[in-house]
């Protein structure tokens, strides 16, 4: 089991719910979208899974472990395991993409040898392939204040694919992005979590996105899981309803109206349980 949330509940200033009585797991390996309007709670379930927030009430279990009952050396070791993609990187504005890049794995290595990589990139090679992954090699020493936003996010990514996590969470990673860099992001990010069994856990505005790359949508709707389906069992009743709030249209990547998947005659759904 990768992550396990139970009845987990989350309050802000002034005691405001943002997940109220959520319940939701996934296993190693999994991929798992979370959508659903502005507010929702999505990126609070993706800090909760970073362990980046402790939750006000019930249980959470991370890649096998309690963490608020870690040790802050444990802790640590715990959060080096897990690597985050944020919607707006948090990268000092004159490093180099090619020391964002190796920051990846300054949790994991010794502190001698992260602290010389800060004054000269301990691993070129390394940071430059993940880079050429998202057609970003040519910007390898770039200073990150002098690049685009979509660039800037697929740093951000290719800081993640370099960490080499066994769980990666992504909060709207390729929102800055074109559809074609967009698809060769997530397509990416895809193809690591298969080849070494990482669940990667996204939240996407864009519900064709999550239709296209994640076999299980996760819909969240003022801090509860209101549906956890596989892509051939959405509707669009159940996508007006999640966005109702928000707007008449499921929003998508594109100007082109959303295009649901169709149940094939070999394809088998299987609805799992609400929350």
């Amino acid at each position: 089991m990768s992550f396990k949330l139970t009845n987990v509940r989350l309050s802000y200033a002034k005691g405001r719910p943002v997940l109220s009585r959520l319940t939701l797991q996934a296993g190693r390996g999994e991929r798992v979208a979370i959508i659903g309007a502005s507010g929702a709670g999505k990126t609070s379930l993706l800090r909760l899974l970073g362990v980046a927030h402790r939750p006000d009430d019930g249980n959470i279990e991370i890649l096998g472990q309690s963490p608020w009952r870690l040790s802050a050396r444990e802790l640590r070791r715990l959060r080096s395991r897990i690597g985050v993609v944020h919607q707006h990187p948090p990268i000092p504005p004159r490093q180099r993409a090619v020391t964002a890049v190796l920051a990846g794995r300054l949790g994991v290595w010794p502190w001698w040898k992260a602290a010389a990589s800060l004054l000269y990139p301990a691993d070129i090679d390394g940071a430059e392939a993940e880079l050429g992954r998202l057609e970003l090699a040519d910007r390898l020493f770039e200073r990150c204040d002098r690049l685009s936003g979509g660039q800037l996010q697929r740093v951000g990514v290719a800081r993640v694919l370099y960490q080499q996590p066994h769980m990666i969470l992504a909060d709207e990673p390729v929102s800055a992005m074109d559809p074609t860099l967009a698809d060769l992001t997530l397509g990416e990010l895809v193809k690591e979590a298969t080849a070494r069994s990482a669940t990667f856990v996204a939240s996407l505005h864009a519900v064709d996105l999550a239709l296209r790359w994640f076999p299980r949508i996760v819909g969240l709707k003022d801090g509860e899981v209101v549906f956890d389906l596989p892509p051939v069992r959405i509707t669009e009743t159940l996508l007006r309803d999640l966005y109702a709030a928000e707007t008449s249209v499921p929003p998508t990547q594109g100007p082109e109206p959303l295009a649901l998947p169709t149940r094939g005659p070999r394809q088998v759904a299987r609805c799992k349980p609400l929350s």
